[in-house]
This record gives structure tokens, C-alpha cells and sequence, in this order.
């Protein structure tokens, strides 16, 4: 065996890189939400999101077999469709990477003004940190990937760390306390008066597993590296669930931990890392914050290596100018590195950081992918593909019948997703009373203007290259 095929990842390396880009802030920051929508089911909730991801990581393993370049969906969509459609995946899947990064570096810096006393609310602070933030981080990817590395492993052991001490630590209080019983009552908590978890609709329910769902994203990323794996075809599809599943008990122990102890101050609390709210010990409560805030800023310096390189394969691909794929002496991309902050900077400003709209965008962006990545894997079976793709072996299940399933699961939650709440102003009883113009804005700029923008620039690029 020679040393290029040793130095590939194994079947238990890729469950673990599985385990590090899934596990991120959504287990810190959306428990709360989740468990409001959904009350006494929210563990049903996160166990339905967990089956769902899993359905859909086994459509990108299944691509993954037949095309290893770099650019995940942008990559298959792009040999599946031809250039027009992966262009298009590309751009969508571009500025998901960018709200994705926006949404890490809101929670990092509402986190740490929370851990200090202030108020994480307030604009103009967090607007200050925001930007001190991507200048820190825009620093460490300057002085290249050793440091990427070393901030990356410190954030592995920060988040495991957190995550492993509230259920131990919550284990312990529930021995101590009995009280167990709190899981059954979270329905009829009330708070002035009224029950905080409303009756339990199909669209609260579907609303309930997109906020779930949020904290199992990043799988669709791993698959990205498959050239850099010991045969993917068979160890991606097994991997990538296992890794999931993990995660599932993980998330499943936290959030049952979380309800059984104190619900009503997860579901109420104004603090940004919501599951530090069940614990009173302060100490605890500050480990438990500090391990989120590495756990997030470490996942933030990883949006920031990905996203760029995103803009930078369309490039190589000839589908943008080769200028973009210029670096500096440490391998740093850095005009693309520098369009994407912008991108991530302005994103939260104009949704003026509400986390909730982020979170659930940053969800929804991805799901035009999830559609046509599967879609993308039934014609590599059919072997009608735009571009010459890998011989490799075909198997009804995981490139037919899951895709299908794939397809089905996600168009159902586009039907039953609560387009009213996303895009209308909600008052504190629940009621639409208004539009909300950012989330409008931002859709119609994320899905329309900017494919359109960087059509246009690109149209432009390649006639300037001829």
C-alpha cells in the first residue's frame, strides 16, 4: 500500500470529521425554541430531525460515489445537470456557507456579551463585536492553515467538553432532586397566566423539526472531501448516519436532561446559549457558556476556510474569472475571503441579528440542495448525466429509493412550513401582524439577485478570457 493511500481517512476517521461539522451551536442555541414548539414531544422532535438527516446524508454519500471533486452539491448538481444548474447550486449553496458564517458570529459575540453581564440585545454592541470578530478571524486565516488547525482541535474539545458535562451534570441533579416528573408537565407550564407551549399543530410540528434540524446541518459538507477517503462508495453511506446517530443520543440526552430539570427557564430565558439557563450554579453555568463560546467560535473560523473556497472552485471550474483564485503566500484566498466576509457581515445587519430568522434561513437555504442532490443521484444511476462521471457501483436503495424519499421529506416540510411566521411580523401571543421586509429582502436576494449578479459577472469573465 503506497503512502498516498495510507494517509487517506478510514471508515472511523470519516464518523469522527462527521461528528466535528455537525456538532456546532445549534444544540446550544435552539433547544429552547424547540422545546416551546413542540413541548412534551420536543425528543420525538429531535429523534424525527435525526432520521430526516440521515435519509438526506445517505443521497449525498450515494453522489459522492460517482463525483470526488471538490464543491459537494455545487459539484454533483454541476455533472448531473450541466453548468447552468450547477452554477446556480453553486451561488445557493455559496450563500448558504455565508449565512451559515453569519449566524456563527452572531451567537459568538451575543454569547460573550452574555458570559460578561451585557446586554446581548443591544445593537450597537453587538455590532462592535461583530466586526472586531471577522477581523480576528479574517487574521487567523492570514497566517494560514497550522492555525486553523490548532483553533479547530481546541474547539472539538471545548464543545464535547460542554456537552458531556450538562448531561452528566444534569444526571447527578436529577438523582439528587427526583425530579423526573418535569418532563411530562412541560405542556402546561404557564407564564403570566398562559400556557408558553401552544397546542401542537402539523405546521408547529413541521416548524418544530426545521428548528431541530438546524442542529444536524453540516453533514451535506463532508462529503466534499471523498477523494480524500478510503473507498467512499462503501464507507461514506455507513459513516455518515453512524455519525448522526451518535450525535442523535447526544442531542437527545442534552435536551432531556434540559426538560426534566427546569423547561420553563429553557423555554423563557433571554440568554443566547439557552441551555445554560436549567443550571443555577453559576460556575457551572459560566463552563458550560465558555465551552458553547469555543464550540462556536471554532465552527466560525471553519465557515470562514469554507465558504471562500466555495466561490473559488466555481473559478477553477472556468465559470468565474481565474483572478479569484489568487492566494497569498500562506494559501489564503484572499479576495474570495473578503467577498464572503462581506456577504456574512451584511447578512445578520439586515435582520438586525434576530437569531431566529437567521437560524431558520440559514436552514432553508439549504433545502433547493437537498432536492437537487438527490435529484442528482438518480440520473448518475440512470447514467444520463451532463458530464462523465465515475463507474462506480450502483445500488437501487441508497441511489433510487432513498433519493425518492429524500425528495418527498423535504417537499412535504416546504408545504407544511409556516411561510406566514417566516415572513410576517409575530406579536407575543403568536398572531401575524405584519410583513417582515428583511426576510422578504433576503430570500429574494439569496434565491434571485445574487444568482442573477453573479451570472452577469461571470457571462462577463469568460468573454473578457477569450
Amino acid at each position: 500500500m503506497n503512502e498516498n493511500e495510507t494517509s487517506k481517512l478510514g471508515f472511523w476517521s470519516i464518523v469522527l470529521l462527521a461528528i466535528n461539522s455537525i456538532i456546532g451551536s445549534g444544540i446550544f442555541l435552539t433547544p429552547g425554541s424547540v422545546v416551546q414548539q413542540a413541548g412534551s414531544k420536543a425528543l420525538i422532535v429531535y429523534f424525527i430531525a435525526a432520521i430526516f438527516a440521515s435519509i438526506l446524508a445517505i443521497s449525498f454519500a450515494a453522489a459522492a460515489k460517482y463525483v470526488t471533486k471538490s464543491g459537494a452539491a455545487y459539484a454533483y448538481s454541476k455533472a448531473a445537470f450541466g453548468n447552468n444548474v450547477g452554477f446556480y447550486m453553486g451561488i445557493l449553496r455559496y450563500f448558504s456557507a455565508s449565512v451559515a458564517w453569519g449566524v456563527m458570529a452572531v451567537g459568538v459575540i451575543k454569547s460573550t456579551i452574555s458570559i460578561f453581564g451585557g446586554n446581548p440585545n443591544k445593537t450597537m454592541s453587538v455590532t462592535i463585536g461583530f466586526l472586531i470578530l471577522m477581523a480576528v478571524i479574517t487574521i487567523i486565516n492570514l497566517f494560514g492553515q497550522k492555525v486553523v488547525k490548532y483553533v479547530m482541535n481546541l474547539a472539538t474539545i471545548g464543545k464535547l467538553a460542554a456537552l458531556v458535562l450538562i448531561i452528566v451534570a444534569g444526571v447527578v441533579l436529577l438523582i439528587m432532586t427526583g425530579a423526573s416528573s418535569n418532563l411530562n408537565e412541560v405542556d402546561q407550564i404557564t407564564q403570566n397566566g398562559q400556557k408558553i407551549v401552544p397546542t401542537l399543530t402539523t405546521t408547529g410540528f413541521v416548524m418544530a423539526i426545521v428548528s431541530a434540524f438546524y442542529a444536524f446541518t453540516g453533514f451535506e459538507s463532508v462529503a466534499s472531501g471523498s477523494d480524500d477517503m478510503k473507498n467512499p462508495a462503501k464507507n461514506l453511506p455507513r459513516a455518515i448516519p453512524l455519525a448522526i446517530i451518535v450525535i442523535a443520543i447526544v442531542y437527545i440526552g442534552v435536551v432531556a436532561v434540559a426538560m426534566m430539570l427546569d423547561p420553563k427557564s429553557l423555554m423563557t430565558t433571554k440568554q443566547v446559549v439557552a441551555i445554560a439557563a436549567i443550571f443555577k450554579n453559576e460556575i457551572l453555568r459560566d463552563v458550560i457558556l465558555v465551552g458553547a463560546l469555543i464550540s462556536m467560535f471554532g465552527i466560525n473560523v471553519a465557515s470562514s476556510f469554507n465558504a471562500p473556497r466555495i466561490l473559488e472552485a466555481m473559478a477553477r471550474e472556468n465559470q468565474f474569472s481565474k483572478s479569484l483564485t489568487k492566494r497569498t503566500k500562506n494559501n489564503f484566498p484572499i479576495r474570495t475571503f473578503f467577498i464572503s466576509v462581506l456577504l456574512a457581515i451584511l447578512i445578520p445587519m439586515a435582520f438586525e441579528y434576530n437569531m431566529v430568522n437567521l437560524i431558520t434561513l440559514s436552514a432553508m437555504v439549504r433545502f433547493l440542495g437537498f432536492i437537487v442532490v438527490p435529484l442528482a443521484v438518480i440520473q448518475f444511476y440512470r447514467g444520463k448525466t451532463a458530464e462523465t462521471v465515475l463507474n462506480a457501483q450502483k445500488n437501487i436503495w441508497t441511489d433510487i429509493v432513498v433519493p425518492i424519499l429524500s425528495i418527498v421529506l423535504v417537499i412535504f416540510l416546504l408545504v407544511e412550513y409556516n411561510w406566514k411566521a417566516q415572513f410576517g411580523v409575530v406579536n407575543a401571543s403568536g398572531q401575524v401582524t405584519g410583513i417582515n421586509w428583511y426576510a422578504i429582502a433576503m430570500m429574494i436576494f439569496g434565491f434571485i439577485v445574487l444568482p442573477l449578479i453573479m451570472f452577469f459577472i461571470s457571462r462577463k469573465d469568460r468573454k473578457a478570457s477569450k
